[in-house]
Formats: structure tokens, C-alpha cells, sequence
């Protein structure tokens, strides 16, 4: 089921001076305003993976991940790990893009400036989003 996007009105923190020139102020309102519920053992934008632990075609079946230190894996295990960032650095994403300008250049949403984007830089990319200053360059907010 999808609904609109209802963003927090409680005040800021003084840890968050930026008031109105930060996109992920409002997240995720200035880049899109609905969002959908997944029903079930499902998740993602559109319901179409499995929850985290689960796997199968109903999501159904549990399954035990465990993260391993890169450092305990064999030489067959760390080139395997390799191979697969090397893929997705040539992967490009099927589903995400990235904006290549800010809300602003963007004439407040109304001219999109986004571009597509491998796997692994997605990856690079999501973590600096929400990792990095507010302002970068002058008074320019991306």
C-alpha cells in the first residue's frame, strides 16, 4: 500500500544549524513524496526483495548471514570478494540514479538533473549523501 510522505515538524536540535538549506532536511520529501508499504516477508521499492534474514520465493526461508573479517577469508575467498566489487563497479544500477546538481539548480525539482550510476559507486555515493557536509563549494548546497 502506498501513502504520501508526512515529514517530522518538531524543531531542530542545535546540532542541526542549517535550517532550510540542507536537502536531507526534509528527507525524503525534496525528491519524491510517496512512498509504499510492503506487506508480508517483503521489502524494497517495490516489494520485490525479502526481508533481511529471509530468502526464497515467498520470502519464507531464513537464512544466517555472517559478515567475516576480509582478514580470516583464503586466497579463493578474497579474489571471489574482489571479483564481485570489480563486477559491481562495471554493473550499472538498474534501478537508482544520482542527482548531478542541487535542489536549486534543479529549479526546485522542476528540471531534474540526475544521471545513472554503477552498483558500487551507488553504494560510495549513498554513504556520502548522508555522511557529508551540508555545504560544499561557497554557498552552494548539493
Amino acid at each position: 500500500s502506498c501513502q504520501d510522505v508526512i515529514i517530522s515538524s518538531a524543531p531542530h536540535g542545535p546540532q542541526f544549524p542549517f535550517i532550510g538549506v540542507d536537502d536531507r532536511e526534509s528527507w525524503p520529501s525534496v525528491f519524491y513524496n510517496r512512498t509504499c508499504h510492503c506487506s508480508g516477508n517483503f521489502m524494497g521499492f517495490d516489494c520485490g526483495n525479502c526481508r533481511f534474514g529471509l530468502g526464497g520465493p515467498s520470502c519464507t526461508e531464513r537464512r544466517m548471514l555472517v559478515r567475516r573479517n576480509i582478514f580470516d577469508l583464503s586466497i579463493p575467498e578474497k579474489d571471489k570478494f574482489l571479483a564481485y566489487l570489480t563486477l559491481g563497479k562495471h554493473t550499472v544500477s538498474a534501478d537508482y540514479v544520482i542527482p548531478t546538481g542541487s535542489y536549486g539548480q534543479m529549479n526546485n525539482g522542476s528540471t531534474p538533473m540526475f544521471r545513472d550510476i554503477n552498483i558500487y559507486d551507488l553504494f560510495v555515493w549513498i554513504h556520502y549523501y548522508v555522511s557529508r557536509d551540508t555545504l560544499l563549494g561557497g554557498t552552494e548546497v548539493w
